[in-house]
């Protein structure tokens, strides 16, 4: 009897154990179709959700670090995973607000390249994790969308007709931040995609790049939400946006949308995912991230958004299954970095923007305020 009742109380342990192996915790994005796609290609996909041990629960929010800080200062982090942009993951990082994450020993390439080896250039001119905080996910690109039907003659193509409003007269979209709108300045002014960094670092670099977004003076609106900028193209409050590149993607391959791109002089950039330090679930989301960075769920997510794996090995998934996007259609055309576009692109450097965000935020407050 006594062995009886051993046997049980050891199996009621056991399937505790089993059952509170994972713990609900939170995940936080962007919103729209880019949550979705992470939805459905890391959450859904994740064998403690398919299993019902776990649930993530998913918010949305608008980027930078104010968040997290505030949750970390007060020792109540409600955050686990958070998808962040390369300058916060590397100034969180500086600043103590990110667990720090050992990547060695997660999933290598199938030619056997480690993990943090398999992730593509990332922007600073070499491979890898761009911070010791950060895993890597996806690349996108800030670039310029239209509605052709608003143009019945000449179309917009090239960087320079996004800022010429008297050739393409209405107002342009712009969001709330310097990234990439500089950049896109520069390209606008003449300078060649590849040398747009060196000059934007450069003495007066920045000067430069004002002073030509002065051509947009009072024909700006501004928008903060990626959903936004379709939203103002849709309605013709806008002829042109600034706009993610998966946005629009997933908005003409879903729901037939009438875009088009402007590629010259897009901005390429990237999202990485990172835990806020203090979180309380801080080894069920290490687990989540080893499945989300993985060859297949990079992959994954794909099918639903048009934006690029960050580890070559979910490209080539893609590549051996096309047609791969949910509707039926080859994703690849649409991703923002293919050969023949990334020649006439520019990589952000994250570095640098880490280094000069908090000057170029405030000159760039003062240019909206003074654009209004």
């Amino acid at each position: 009897m006594i062995k009886t009742i051993k046997a049980f109380l050891f199996a009621m342990v056991s399937v505790a154990f089993v059952t509170t192996a994972y713990a609900d915790f939170t995940f936080v994005s962007w919103g729209g179709a880019y949550t979705m796609s992470q939805q459905k290609g890391y959450i859904d996909t994740w064998g403690p959700v398919k299993n019902g041990s776990t649930k993530v629960s998913v918010e949305n929010y608008n980027g930078g670090l104010g968040e997290i800080k505030a949750q970390v200062e007060a020792g109540n982090v409600n955050w686990d995973v958070v998808d962040i942009l390369p300058v916060d993951a590397i100034n969180g990082c500086d600043e103590g607000l990110l667990e720090v994450i050992d990547t060695s020993g997660w999933e290598k390439a199938p030619d056997g390249t480690s993990f943090p080896d398999s992730i593509v250039e990332n922007g600073t001119g070499t491979s890898g994790p761009i911070s010791e905080c950060a895993a890597p996910q996806i690349f996108w690109t800030y670039v310029i969308i239209f509605d052709p039907k608003a143009f019945p003659g000449k179309k917009p193509s090239r960087m320079k007709d996004f800022f010429d409003v008297k050739k393409f007269p209405g107002k342009r979209g712009v969001h709330t931040w310097p990234q990439a709108v500089l950049e896109m300045a520069l390209v606008a002014d003449g300078v060649k995609p590849a040398k747009v960094n060196s000059v934007l670092q450069g003495d007066g670099g920045t000067d430069r790049a004002f002073a030509k977004l002065e051509d947009l003076k009072g024909h700006v609106v501004h928008w903060s939400a990626g959903a936004q900028p379709l939203e103002l193209v849709s309605s013709g409050e806008v002829v042109m946006s600034i706009v993610y590149n998966g946005r629009a993607g997933a908005a003409i391959l879903s729901e037939g949308a009438s875009f088009d791109y402007v590629w010259e002089g897009q901005v390429l950039d990237a999202d990485w995912v990172a835990i806020p330090k203090g979180s309380k679930n801080k080894a069920e989301a290490i687990e989540f991230l080893k499945h989300a960075t993985s060859c297949a769920s990079q992959a994954e997510q794909a099918k639903y958004i048009t934006y690029m794996p960050m580890r070559p090995c979910g490209t080539d998934i893609i590549a051996k299954n096309e047609p791969w996007f949910h509707t039926g259609i080859n994703v690849l055309p649409h991703m923002p970095d293919t050969e023949k576009r990334l020649k006439k692109s520019v990589f952000t450097d994250p570095v640098w923007w880490a280094d000069n965000n908090a000057e170029l935020k405030e000159q760039w407050s003062a240019w909206m305020a003074g654009n209004k």
